[in-house]
């Protein structure tokens, strides 16, 4: 069995995914795969070093994230050409994983973490999709807290996602994370038992 795990930002995806794993689950996670394309010899780097330029690197030969997170910044259409670059590597990978870990333990939980799995959700083919909720209100509040931003600049970041009630509205579970970490434990653990995975 294998799903797929969303959210918003701040929503606490990360609280949700560590206690399916600590409970059995494996693990995919599409930031580290995110990163691990990027790193120095990897094919996927040195496309977007003869895309956006070699001063894009840092002198050992690994991305210069903020100076290219910069470019994309002041250059909104060049973004489309990273995410052509970067997005397919990412799924490829993210579906070779799911399959190896599935059979290699066809009873197991495999979770794949994927913070922008519904704006891509054609590209992907999950059993179930979980998103982990909060009001939109709480997670505001969460995401000035937890990166010290403004109430402007939080807002810009959530303007830029899927809105969280969309995300609930199409989601097979929804994991209510707005309470104490009790009360999201104790929704989890329904999950797991209604799931057969206990």
């Amino acid at each position: 069995m294998n799903i797929g795990l969303t959210g918003g930002i701040a929503t606490g995806k990360s609280t949700v995914s560590a206690w399916l794993v600590q409970h059995g689950a494996a693990l995919v996670d599409a930031d580290l795969i995110a990163r691990e394309i990027m790193m120095p010899g990897h094919p996927v780097l040195q496309q977007v070093r003869e895309r956006f330029g070699a001063h894009m690197l840092n002198m050992d030969g690994t991305l210069n994230r903020k100076q290219l997170g910069e470019h994309i910044f002041t250059h909104p259409e060049e973004r489309q050409a990273l995410e052509g670059i970067t997005h397919p590597a990412i799924r490829a990978l993210i579906h070779s994983r799911v399959a190896e870990l599935e059979a290699a333990d066809p009873q197991r939980l495999v979770i794949a973490d994927i913070p922008l799995l519904l704006e891509a959700k054609d590209a992907y083919q999950f059993d179930e999709i979980m998103v982990v909720y909060v009001p939109r209100e709480v997670q505001l509040q969460r995401l000035m807290q937890r990166d010290g931003l403004t109430a402007e600049q939080a807002e810009k970041r959530l303007a830029a996602q899927m809105d969280i009630e969309e995300k609930k509205r199409i989601a097979d579970i929804v994991i209510d994370n707005s309470g104490t970490l009790e009360q999201t434990q104790q929704q989890l653990q329904q999950f797991w038992v209604n799931r057969g995975l206990s």
